[in-house]
């Protein structure tokens, strides 16, 4: 079988707004380390060298991550919205479906006519519990100071559209899943109106669904079906998201 990588790297030149802090303690550090804890000294280690260890400072947003029912509202459903360690695993292993949109120009909001357009052309119908992929190639800008702004994104109505096919996971190249914030926020302070701030996001408040955020080399997929997904996102308890190092397998 063939495994393609899905996520972006964590890495402290990434140009998302919440970048990691990643601190990088060499062998000869971890000999300091080791030789403190163990009451020795570091050059009782062969070279002077042990383990290599790193210490991150992050959000669990950064990165390729899956976010929760309760990162969109407190509840979901009429009931308590579930935490990222509250989700069937179930759901993070299924057929994956493709829709290319690295055509639209950042800033579009795909509608359900976008989508249904696109499964004609593969001619498939969505089943329930397909994990649908989303690409814009907003990927190739992660190194880019105009990342947050490269993605076309999904509509409040093409969002509840999914979920009633049956889809509980979702997801998307770009940094978020709705279109660029700062486009909606101009947008609202234009309007006003109140249906336009995070609207693909809220949908989750009447519609329990699960997103993936900044994927990856979502053009290598040679197919737009065929594939399993698999994206089991970290257990952390209580937590609004889970990083996740999603990967497509092709037989």
């Amino acid at each position: 079988m063939k495994i393609i990588d899905l996520s972006v790297p964590m890495d402290n030149q990434a140009k998302e707004p919440f970048p990691p802090k990643i601190e990088y303690d060499a062998h000869e550090k971890g000999a300091e380390q080791a030789a403190e804890i163990l009451g020795l000294e570091a050059t009782d280690f062969p070279d002077g060298k042990a383990w290599a260890v790193e210490n991150v400072t992050l959000t669990t947003h950064t990165g390729t991550h899956v976010d929760a029912p309760w990162h969109y509202a407190p509840f979901s459903e009429g009931r308590k919205a579930r935490t990222i360690d509250e989700l069937p695993l179930e759901w993070f292993f299924g057929n994956g479906v493709l829709f290319d949109f690295s055509n639209k120009a950042p800033g579009y909001e795909l509608q359900v006519e976008d989508f249904e357009a696109k499964l004609q052309e593969m001619n498939y119908e969505l089943k329930p519990y397909d994990i649908v992929l989303i690409r814009t190639d907003a990927d190739k800008n992660y190194y880019q100071e105009n990342y947050v702004m490269s993605h076309a994104g999904a509509s409040a109505e093409a969002t509840r559209w999914l979920i009633e096919k049956g889809i509980k996971v979702m997801g998307t190249d770009g940094w978020g899943w709705d279109i660029p914030l700062p486009l909606q926020a101009e947008q609202y302070r234009q309007t006003k109106a109140d249906n336009i701030l995070w609207a693909a996001h809220f949908v989750g408040k009447e519609k329990e669904y699960c997103q993936i955020e900044k994927l990856a080399n979502l053009d290598q997929l040679p197919s737009p079906t065929g594939f399993k997904v698999a994206c089991f996102p970290v257990k952390i308890s209580g937590a609004s998201a889970g990083w996740a190092r999603p990967v497509a397998i092709f037989d």
